[in-house]
């Protein structure tokens, strides 16, 4: 069994900062891109940033200079560090991951994390 589990989620203000943690669990091989997606109410889910296992980040246009991504090999943990964040960016965020285990390699979600922007 693997799992993903998000946590940083909150409140904040516009302008303010928030960092979103991902930890991947069970019997893990390895894991390949991890990246971070988010679904604002009546909007489709998108993607907001990738990480691939090297180190490479790529991101939506709406966050690059604002969200930077990052992960932890030998821990098995991601995260994204958002800084001057804006009404626009409250959405459900969510991890996904790219995992191989001792069966088989698959995506896999996390539950999701709410972020919301606003004074």
């Amino acid at each position: 069994q693997v799992q993903l589990v998000e946590s940083g989620g909150g409140l904040v203000q516009p302008g303010g900062s928030l960092r979103l943690s991902c930890a991947a669990s069970g019997s893990i091989r390895s894991i390949n891109a991890m990246g971070w997606y988010r679904q604002a109410p009546g909007k489709q889910r998108e993607l907001v940033a990738t990480i691939t296992s090297g180190g490479v980040t790529d991101y939506a246009d709406s966050v690059k200079g604002r969200f930077t991504i990052s992960r932890d090999n030998a821990k098995n943990t991601g995260a994204l560090q958002m800084s001057s964040l804006k009404p626009e960016d409250t959405a459900v965020y969510y991890c996904n991951a790219k995992i191989t285990s001792i069966w088989y390699t698959r995506d896999y979600w996390g539950q999701g994390t709410q972020v919301t922007v606003s004074s």
